[in-house]
C-alpha cells in the first residue's frame, strides 16, 4: 500500500511512496540498534557536534524544507519557515547545554561515595504526527540523541516526504549511518516493533485513542513512553481582562496551523458580563486572518491537511448549530479545489454539542459563557483532556494562583497563549497523556538514572 503525498491546497497527489516491507522495517530496526552502539560510546561533546551540524544544514534547507511542509500539509510559508527554525534552535540548545543536563549528580543527604548518572537506553520508536511535520520530530529527536540512544520514526503518511527529508538531513550533516532512521510503515506493523527487545522506548504525538492502543502494547513489553495527546485547551477571560487583548491571543493560538494542533485555545470560556464585547472583538480578529493559498508570505489561515478531516470539523459545527450553536463568522463549507475551511466562531454552546464536549481539530473558535470567575474555573477542568490552559486578568496575582493550583493541565499561562518553548518541558495530564518533552525534563525522559556507589 503507497503512501500518498496530496497537496491540500488543490487536492492533487504530489506523490505516491512505496511502503516498506516488513524485511525492510526489521532492516532499519537492526541498523538504529546496530548504530545505537556505537553512538553511545562517542563522548557527548562529540555528539554534541553532530547535532549543531544537524542545526545547520536545518537553516540552510530552510527554503525547500519549509516548501516541502507546505506542499504536504498546507501549512503557510512563514509558519513552515518559523518551524524549521524553530527545529535549528532547539538543536543549538541541546548541543549547547546538554552536557550539563547529564552531569552526574551527588544528591544531597547521599552516601560522600555515591553518583547518579545518566545513560542512554537504546533505540526510540518515534510515532509521530502530520501538524508539525519536522518540530513534533526534532522536539523529541535531538534530546534523544543528544543523551546517547537512537531513533527510529514511523511518520504520518501523508507527510512521507518529510520523515525522508529528515533522514536525509541527518546523512547531510554527517551523522553516522543509523543514528536516526526513518520506516514508512503500515499501522499493522507497529506492535511487532513495539514488542522487539531492540526497541526500548516508544515516543507518541497523537490523538488520546493511539496513545491507549500504543499504551497497552508498551505495556505488555514493559517500554516507557512518553505521549503528548489530544486536548482541549480552555482560556478563562475573566471579568477584568483586557478583553481586546485576549481576543487577539486568543485568535493566534486557535488559528495558528489552522487551528490543526493540539495546544490550542479551543474552549474560549468567558464571563457572561465580558461576552458581547469578546463576541465582537474575536469576530474582529479571525475576520482579519487571510485564508488562502499557503505559498504566499502574508497567508495566515492555509487549508486543512486531509478531506477527511475537514468533513469531521465541519459535521461538527452543523450539528452544533443544529442544538443551538450560533454561527457569528464562516461556518459554510467553501466551494473550489483544496481543503480549505474558513475561520469559524461559534457561541451560545452548551453541553451536548460536538463543539462543548469534543476536541475540534480546525479554525474553528468555541466561546461558551458562564456566570463569574469560580463557573469558568469549573468548566475548564470540566474535561478529561489537560494539556495547555490560559487564564486572562488584569489581576496577575490571581492570574498566577489559579494558573499554579486550580487548572488541570500540563502547562498554564496568565496574559498569554499556550505553546511550546525548548527550554520548558511540554506535556499534559489525564488523557492529554504523561511524560515531558523538551527542557532539561525532555532530555532525561529517556535515560537510565543509575545509581553508582563506589567504595
Amino acid at each position: 500500500m503507497p503512501f500518498v503525498s496530496t497537496n491540500p491546497a488543490t487536492g492533487q497527489i504530489i506523490r505516491r511512496h512505496r511502503a516498506h516491507t516488513p524485511a525492510e522495517i526489521q532492516a532499519a530496526l537492526a541498523h538504529t540498534h546496530s548504530a545505537f552502539l556505537g553512538w553511545r560510546e562517542l563522548a557527548l561533546s562529540a555528539r554534541s557536534r553532530h547535532i549543531s551540524a544537524l542545526g545547520l544544514q536545518l537553516r540552510r534547507n530552510a527554503a525547500p524544507l519549509a516548501d516541502l511542509i507546505v506542499a504536504e500539509m498546507g501549512k503557510p510559508v512563514a509558519q513552515a519557515r518559523a518551524e524549521i527554525e524553530k527545529c535549528a534552535a532547539t538543536c543549538d540548545y541541546y548541543a549547547r547545554h546538554g552536557a550539563r543536563f547529564l552531569k552526574p549528580e551527588h544528591p544531597v543527604g547521599s552516601p560522600r561515595h555515591a553518583q547518579i548518572v545518566f545513560e542512554p537506553v537504546g533505540v526510540i520508536l518515534a510515532i509521530m504526527p502530520w501538524n508539525f511535520p519536522f518540530w513534533q520530530v526534532l522536539r523529541a529527536a535531538v534530546p534523544a540523541l543528544i543523551a546517547g540512544n537512537t531513533f527510529l520514526l514511523k511518520h504520518a503518511p501523508n507527510v512521507a516526504g518529510c520523515a525522508l527529508a529528515i533522514e536525509e538531513l541527518c546523512r547531510q550533516a554527517g551523522l553516522p549511518a543509523g543514528v536516526l532512521r526513518t520506516v514508512l510503515a503500515e499501522t499493522r506493523h507497529i506492535p511487532p516493533l513495539i514488542a522487539d527487545p531492540r526497541v526500548r522506548a516508544i515516543t507518541l504525538t497523537g490523538s488520546t485513542r493511539a496513545g491507549r492502543q500504543v499504551g497497552a502494547l508498551a505495556g505488555a513489553a514493559l517500554k516507557p513512553c512518553v505521549f503528548e495527546l489530544g486536548g482541549s485547551d480552555p482560556y478563562l477571560v475573566l471579568p477584568d481582562a483586557d478583553v481586546a487583548h485576549a481576543a487577539a491571543l486568543c485568535a493566534t493560538s486557535r488559528l495558528i496551523n489552522g487551528g490543526q494542533s493540539c495546544i490550542s485555545a479551543k474552549r474560549l470560556i468567558v464571563v457572561e458580563s465580558r461576552r458581547a464585547e469578546f463576541e465582537e472583538c474575536i469576530v474582529a480578529e479571525f475576520s482579519r486572518r487571510r485564508l488562502g493559498d499557503p505559498t504566499r508570505p502574508d497567508t495566515d489561515v492555509g487549508p486543512m491537511a486531509r478531506a477527511d478531516l475537514r468533513r469531521t470539523l465541519h459535521a461538527q459545527v452543523t450539528a452544533s448549530v443544529r442544538r443551538g450553536a450560533r454561527v457569528l463568522l464562516g461556518g459554510r463549507m467553501p466551494k473550489g479545489p483544496g481543503f480549505f475551511y474558513p475561520p469559524t466562531v461559534l457561541s451560545q454552546v452548551q453541553p451536548g454539542m460536538p463543539a462543548h464536549d469534543e476536541e475540534l481539530f480546525g479554525p474553528v473558535g468555541v466561546i461558551i459563557s458562564v456566570p463569574d470567575t469560580e463557573a469558568a474555573i469549573a468548566l475548564a477542568n470540566a474535561t478529561p483532556y489537560g494539556l495547555g490552559a490560559a487564564v486572562f486578568t488584569r489581576d496577575r496575582r490571581l492570574g498566577e494562583s489559579i494558573a499554579r493550583e486550580r487548572l488541570d493541565a500540563g502547562m498554564a499561562f496568565v496574559n498569554d497563549f499556550a505553546r511550546s518553548d525548548t527550554t520548558l518541558p511540554f506535556g499534559g495530564v489525564k488523557d492529554s497523556g504523561y511524560g515531558r518533552e523538551l527542557g532539561q525534563y525532555g532530555l532525561r525522559a529517556f535515560v537510565n538514572t543509575k545509581t553508582i556507589w563506589v567504595r
